[in-house]
C-alpha cells in the first residue's frame, strides 16, 4: 500500500563554490598557479594583467550573495538580468586607489630545463660499443628493458627466456642469456643489471683496483653477506683471521658503493619536485615579518569587452533571441569571474591568517631556530585562534611551505602532540625526538645505546618516556636498532 506523506529534514549541505574554495585553499603556489590558468582558459570573461581600464572592481559586480550560484543563470529570463549591476559609471574605481605590496622578486619566471638522455637510452647506446649478432643485440635490448630505475633486473632468467618466446618471438635459453647479462654488468654505472645487492655490491668491487681492502671486501660479500649485514663483526675478523684495521678498511671500501646505481643517473628522466614556499618569515629588528608569496596574489579582472557587451545588450532596443540567449551566457560567465576572484582572495586570507597563528604560537622557535623551542601545537589550538574549522586549517598546513631563515620547512612539522616532562611541564614530541637525535649522535659507535639505555638517558635529562616509545620516535627518525649502528 502506497502512502504519501511530508517530512521536514535539517540538513546541512556545502555549495559547489564552498567545495571549490575548499580545494584552492589546499592547492600549494605551483598547483595553484596551473589551476588558475585552467579557469583563464574556460572562462574568457576573466582576465589577468595590470591593464587599468580593464581592472576588476569588486563593488561593479556585487549583486548582493557573495556565493550565488552561477550556473543557474540559464534559467533564469534574459529580461530579468538587471544590467546596471554589471555596468560602473565610477570615475575612480577602487583598484586605482590600491596597491601591491608584493615584491618583484615574486615576479613569473620561466625556468629552462635540459632535455636529458634517459637511463635506458644512455645504456643502449653503451651497447653500440659492443660487437653483438642480431640475435644477441635483441636479447641485450630486451634485458636493458628488464632493468628497474634503482639498475636492478628483478626477474628470474628462465622468466625472462619465456617472456621473450611469447611476447618478442626471440627464442633462446638461459646458457646465452646469462652471457648476455655478462655484457650488460660491464656497462656504466657500475652494478647495473644486478639482480639482488650482493650481486649489485659484488659488481661494483670488481670494477675497482685491487688492493688488500678490496680483494678482503670481495670475499666477505660473496661468503659472509648475511654475517656483514648483521654486523656480526667478530665473527667476520675469526673467519678472515684479519685485524681491525684490516676490517675496518674493507668495510669503508664497501660503504662506499652504491647500492642503487639506477638511482645515480644523472640523465634520468625522473619528475624532479620544484619546492616553491608560499610563506616567507623573516626578523627584522627581533621582531617577525611573514608575507605571502605574491604568486598567490595574482591581477585578475573581469574581461572589459564582456562588459562592452552588456551595455550593448541594455541599450540595444530591439532584443533578438539571440541576444537573450548571448547575455545568459554572458552573466554566467561574469558571475564565474567574479566568484573565483573572490574566492582567490578569500584564499589568500585564510593561507595569511593561519600562517600569522602559527608564526605567533612558534614565535620563539622563528627567531632563534632551535627546534627544542617548539612547542606542542595540533592542529585544533590554531583553529580556535583564527575562528577556522579544523579542516581548513589541515588543509593550509599539509601541503604548504614557508621559507625562514633556517631553511624551507612544511607547515605540518610544526605541529606535535604534547608530552609532560619530570616538572609537569606539557613539551613537544618534535623537542624530545631533538634529543633523542642528539643523544644517539654523541653515543659510542663501537658500543651504541639499546632502547631501554636510552630510554634512561632520557629520564634522567627529565623525560619519563618507555622503552617501546623510545623505539617508535627512533623508527620516525629512520636510526636503526644498535645492533645496526655498531662500527668497528
Amino acid at each position: 500500500m502506497l502512502k504519501q506523506n511530508l517530512q521536514f529534514k535539517l540538513s546541512q549541505k556545502l555549495s559547489p563554490q564552498q567545495i571549490q574554495l575548499m580545494k584552492l585553499i589546499q592547492l600549494p603556489t605551483q598547483a595553484f598557479e596551473q589551476r588558475l590558468m585552467e579557469e583563464m582558459n574556460e572562462n574568457p570573461a576573466l582576465e589577468s594583467g595590470n591593464t587599468e581600464d580593464d581592472k576588476f572592481e569588486k563593488d561593479e559586480f556585487d549583486n548582493g550573495d557573495e556565493f550565488d550560484d552561477f550556473n543557474d543563470s540559464e534559467s533564469i529570463d534574459a529580461n530579468e538580468i538587471n544590467i546596471d549591476e554589471y555596468l560602473s559609471n565610477d570615475e575612480t574605481p577602487d583598484y586605482k586607489t590600491q596597491s601591491n605590496n608584493y615584491s618583484d622578486d615574486d615576479e613569473d619566471r620561466e625556468t629552462p630545463f635540459a632535455a636529458p638522455v634517459s637511463f635506458h637510452q644512455d645504456l643502449i647506446n653503451q651497447l653500440n660499443t659492443f660487437i653483438l649478432t642480431d640475435e644477441q643485440r635483441e636479447i641485450a635490448e630486451f634485458l636493458v628493458g628488464s632493468i628497474d630505475d634503482m639498475g636492478y633486473i628483478r626477474r628470474s632468467i628462465q622468466d625472462i627466456v619465456d617472456d621473450m618466446a611469447f611476447t618478442q618471438g626471440i627464442y633462446t635459453d638461459e646458457k646465452t642469456v646469462e652471457k648476455i647479462l655478462c655484457i650488460i654488468h660491464e656497462l656504466e654505472p657500475s652494478g647495473v643489471g644486478a639482480r639482488d645487492l650482493q650481486e649489485c655490491l659484488l659488481l661494483q668491487l670488481k670494477h675497482k683496483t685491487p688492493t688488500e681492502a678490496v680483494e678482503l671486501a670481495i670475499k666477505i660479500i660473496e661468503e659472509q653477506f648475511d654475517a656483514f649485514t648483521k654486523k656480526h663483526y667478530e665473527k667476520l675478523l675469526q673467519k678472515y683471521a684479519v685485524t681491525k684495521d684490516q676490517l675496518k678498511k674493507a668495510i669503508e671500501e664497501i660503504e662506499k658503493l652504491n647500492p642503487k646505481p639506477g638511482g645515480a643517473f644523472t640523465g634520468s628522466a625522473k619528475v624532479t619536485e620544484h619546492i616553491v614556499p608560499d610563506f616567507m618569515i623573516r626578523i627584522v629588528e627581533d621582531e617577525l615579518e611573514l608575507t605571502l608569496n605574491g604568486r598567490n596574489a595574482p591581477e585578475l579582472h573581469v574581461s572589459k569587452d564582456y562588459q562592452d557587451m552588456m551595455k550593448t545588450y541594455k541599450d540595444s532596443k530591439d532584443k533578438s533571441n539571440a541576444q537573450r540567449d548571448a547575455v545568459q551566457f554572458i552573466k554566467q560567465k561574469l558571475d564565474s569571474a567574479k566568484w573565483f576572484i573572490d574566492a582567490i582572495k578569500q584564499r589568500q586570507e585564510t593561507l595569511y591568517v593561519t600562517m600569522n597563528a602559527i608564526m605567533h604560537f612558534q614565535k620563539e622557535y622563528f627567531l632563534d631556530g632551535d627546534e627544542t623551542k617548539l612547542k606542542p601545537m595540533i592542529l585544533k589550538d590554531i583553529a580556535d585562534m583564527i575562528g577556522l574549522d579544523i579542516s581548513t586549517v589541515s588543509r593550509v598546513a599539509n601541503s604548504k611551505y614557508v621559507d625562514t631563515p633556517y631553511g624551507t620547512k612544511l607547515l605540518k612539522d610544526f605541529f606535535s602532540e604534547a608530552m609532560i616532562n619530570d616538572q609537569g611541564e606539557e613539551v613537544s614530541t618534535i623537542e624530545i625526538k631533538k634529543i633523542l637525535e642528539q643523544v644517539i649522535a654523541e653515543e659510542d659507535k663501537r658500543k651504541p645505546l639499546p632502547d631501554d639505555q636510552l630510554a634512561e638517558i632520557l629520564k634522567e635529562r627529565g623525560y619519563p618516556i618507555a622503552r617501546r616509545t623510545i623505539a617508535k620516535y627512533r623508527e620516525q627518525l629512520y636510526i636503526p636498532v644498535a645492533r645496526m649502528r655498531k662500527k668497528i
